[in-house]
């Protein structure tokens, strides 16, 4: 299981990035909605696009989920 959490602020393609806790790309604390702990990032990014309909994985951290 692995803790999850979405940038509050899109990048330039509209995308609100999903990162584990432990990601080198994860946003600094103001910037990031913690979204809980999963078994993969495709349940986090399900949760994620509760918030954000855009939310994707990101490329380092959740590579599967990450479509765009």
């Amino acid at each position: 299981m692995k803790t999850y959490y979405v940038n509050k602020h899109a990048q330039s393609n509209g995308d609100h990035e999903v990162h584990t806790s432990t990601c080198p790309y994860l946003p600094s604390e103001s910037n990031r909605k913690y979204l809980g702990t999963f078994s993969d990032c495709k349940d986090a990014v399900k949760e994620a696009k509760k918030t954000y309909p855009t939310a994707d994985g990101c490329s380092t951290c959740s590579p599967t989920c990450h479509t765009r």
